[in-house]
């Protein structure tokens, strides 16, 4: 697959190596999201200048899934996809197609790893595509970590993340600070305004760094356009902030970035120039 095709296709198992850490994109599915509605305020002439971006059906392309952290034999994973089910597509979703999810485990398999091998699983939030397979009770022996002003606040939580999931993550549960080291080379940084306690984790290993920046940004397009609005922003005012906080960071040296709904170009770097910013995947 060329890099073209990679804008708006579903993700594939993807590796790269971090100093001393070997870090993994591990695929569990795919949502669509489309762009007018999840971009409220967007036209479609902005939409037909960023056609590269979306599919045969005229939407983003969203991969699902988690990132794997390797150190040795120890691993941690940040985000535990959306699970084994399915959603169609809603006609009166003004912003969310149709979802699935189910292939975290296989992927997982493929790089030789299984529950069992995930000491903690670190959630950036408390949406259903990032915590599936965690409330699915399959990841018993790990630690689940999730920000502090999350948890504390999870009242505001998306509608479809019930009490009683709650209650199944509470066994495991720890809350983590801001600046938290949770693995080594790992540490928390509160990034909120798509949730209230959302969290990024920044990994370091060898002079380098990645940013795992989950939610805080959705789209590649996002790099260039961080002042667009998200429907699914809880607070759209500190949610541009930490988006172009984040742009800023992603665009120092030795700084790669990992955003999990990136179609297939996860990986990569913000790079500026014609007086732009973009995003510049990783081969």
């Amino acid at each position: 697959m060329d890099e073209q095709q990679r804008w708006n296709a579903v993700a594939g198992l993807r590796s790269i190596e971090l100093g001393d850490l070997r870090v993994s994109y591990v695929p569990d599915g795919v949502v669509g999201l489309k762009p007018r509605g999840w971009f409220p305020g967007t036209t479609d002439d902005d939409w037909r200048d960023r056609a590269q971006h979306l599919d045969g059906t005229g939407q983003l392309v969203a991969s699902i899934g988690g990132l794997l952290v390797e150190r040795g034999s120890r691993a941690l994973l940040v985000d535990a996809g959306f699970g084994p089910s399915s959603r169609p597509d809603d006609p009166a979703n003004p912003a969310v197609g149709a979802t699935r999810g189910g292939a975290l485990l296989e992927d997982l398999a493929a790089l030789g790893r299984s529950p069992e091998d995930v000491e903690a699983v670190a959630i950036t939030h408390l949406h259903t595509d990032h915590i599936g397979w965690v409330h699915e009770g399959v990841f018993t022996t790990a630690r689940v970590l999730v920000a502090e002003p999350e948890w504390q606040r999870r009242d505001q939580r998306a509608a479809d993340v019930t009490d009683a999931v709650l209650a199944g993550l509470e066994a495991q549960l720890d809350t983590v600070r801001d600046g938290q080291e949770v693995f080594p080379g790992v540490r928390v940084r509160y990034s909120a305004g798509h949730t209230p306690g959302h969290a990024s984790y920044v990994i370091t290993s060898g002079g380098q760094r990645l940013i795992a920046f989950g939610d805080a940004l959705h789209s590649a397009v996002q790099i260039a356009e961080p002042g667009w609005p998200v429907w699914a922003d809880v607070d759209r005012e500190e949610a541009v902030r930490t988006r172009r906080d984040l742009v800023r960071e992603l665009q120092r040296p030795a700084t790669t970035g990992f955003g999990v709904h990136f179609a297939d170009v996860q990986f990569g770097r913000a790079v500026t120039g014609s007086g732009t910013t973009r995003w510049q995947p990783l081969p």
